[in-house]
């Protein structure tokens, strides 16, 4: 556990939810804190949490001067642990941490902590709705929500933290241990931060690093990439998926758990048909939180009445609606390739393609030939947005199928309607990020939803 004594000194390196969190979280425990910034302006929330602790503030950059009589620094999650000033407070001895190291070991409660690519959002929400639905009072977080660090400012009575992580967190998670942890998938992402994919892999997997033999690892059996690494070595490992020796078997529409759970041995079938889970993509979602609340403990009864009432988190697969037999499906959210290959994967391939697809944003350091057999499978008609509209222009080429540029979203809908028939979809999954157009993803999808909306109004 990190040592926090009255009177230390830390340093916030990066502001933002996290970094927020982390002055007020040191501030709590009666440390001196500074923040240093790479921004010049910060906003007004931002200022009045320095003010109310008395935090020091650099803006513009990270100095030497600044660091120098440093005795702890908290580094946000989208900050490099390369800085030259992290690296010199390396050398000297003084502790450089992320959020989850600083947390480790301060957490009364057993830890559910959830990772990969994709569906890490549903996975962590519906965990904590199955143990709410179950009787389970859960604090749900991290990644999405309330930082670790705010929720242990001020505890409430929960028996259990749900926890999304991003690779980002765990790149600097330190002692971290979580009780249960998930492993859904791996696909290229975040690979202009971490360097290559094998960094960015090896940051998800440290999700493990810390478990003993009490504790319980679960992982998506059908990604080849989680299963072509070296399996975690402490507790026992639980699957997901459709492969022979998985606990939680993937089978259409329906999750069967292997005995085990139970004492008369029987296995159990969760149907997922009339739920809102009720997609390829999804199902495997549920398989992952099932197995997770069933190894907590949670009753058959209470699960089932959980998959029942669950809302999938918006930008997810949403339907956006529906004109003259065209749908509309938002999932922003599928910001890499692999969320993308995910969502083609649910639709139905050969001489009657379905899809429109609108894609296209900042590239986060993707190879779009990746996509290629997928949309020739699949995608009909590509309608491209953003600064990587260009590369994903090639990889449509490449598969046989036509594509249009189009200047904004408003744009790329009409595009994509023009270009559909009754009984297609037009899919918004830009396997990008959204920086280059929008404030975030919900922005995007946000905006995809407002104009489909508009269009309809058209007829």
């Amino acid at each position: 556990m990190i040592e926090l004594r009255s009177g230390m000194k830390a340093i916030a390196v990066g502001l933002g939810k996290s970094g927020l969190a982390a002055v007020r979280y040191v501030h709590s425990q009666g440390l001196h804190v500074a923040v240093s910034e790479h921004r010049q302006q910060i906003s007004a929330e931002e200022q009045a949490v320095l003010a109310q602790c008395g935090a020091a503030l650099e803006t513009g950059g990270h100095t030497l001067e600044f660091f120098a009589d440093a005795d702890l620094i908290v580094v946000s999650p989208g900050v490099p642990m390369d800085l030259p000033v992290l690296t010199a407070a390396r050398n000297r001895g003084v502790p450089v941490v992320g959020e989850l190291a600083l947390a480790a070991g301060r957490i009364q409660v057993p830890v559910i902590a959830v990772t990969g690519s994709n569906g890490k959002t549903t996975v962590t929400s519906l965990i904590g709705h199955l143990l709410r639905s179950s009787g389970k009072k859960a604090f749900v977080g991290g990644n999405i929500g309330t930082p670790v660090l705010d929720w242990l400012c001020a505890p409430d009575e929960a028996e259990v933290a749900v926890l999304e992580l991003s690779s980002f967190q765990l790149d600097a998670a330190g002692g971290f241990r979580p009780d249960i942890a998930l492993l859904l998938n791996l696909s290229p992402d975040h690979i202009d931060r971490h360097g290559s994919f094998a960094n960015y892999a090896a940051a998800k997997r440290k999700i493990f690093a810390n478990q003993q033999q009490s504790d319980t690892a679960i992982i998506g059996m059908d990604d080849s990439e989680v299963m072509a690494r070296a399996m975690p070595g402490a507790g026992q490992v639980l699957g997901f998926g459709m492969q022979p020796d998985c606990r939680a078997k993937v089978e259409g529409q329906s999750v069967r758990l292997e005995p085990g759970f139970t004492s008369s041995g029987a296995a159990e079938i969760y149907d997922i048909t009339e739920t809102r889970l009720s997609s390829l993509v999804n199902v495997y979602n549920a398989a992952a939180a099932i197995l997770a609340a069933r190894v907590f403990g949670c009753a058959i009864e209470g699960i089932r009445v959980g998959l029942a009432d669950y809302q999938p988190p918006l930008h997810r697969m949403t339907p956006a609606g529906e004109i003259n037999g065209v749908r509309f499906i938002n999932d922003s959210k599928a910001t890499n390739i692999g969320a993308v290959l995910a969502a083609l994967a649910g639709f139905k391939q050969g001489a009657e393609k379905e899809v429109i697809l609108i894609a296209g944003g900042r590239n986060k350091g993707g190879d779009f030939t990746e996509l290629i057999p997928a949309l020739h499978k699949h995608v009909r008609h590509v309608v491209l947005i953003g600064e990587a509209k260009q590369e994903l222009a090639a990889a449509a080429e490449a598969a046989g199928i036509g594509h249009q540029f189009a200047a904004d979203m408003s744009d790329a809908v009409r595009k994509s309607f023009a270009a559909a028939k009754p009984g297609d979809t037009v899919l918004l999954a830009p396997a990008c990020a959204s920086f280059d157009m929008f404030k975030n993803y919900e922005h995007r999808g946000n905006e995809f939803m407002r104009c489909v909306g508009e269009l309809a109004k058209l007829g």
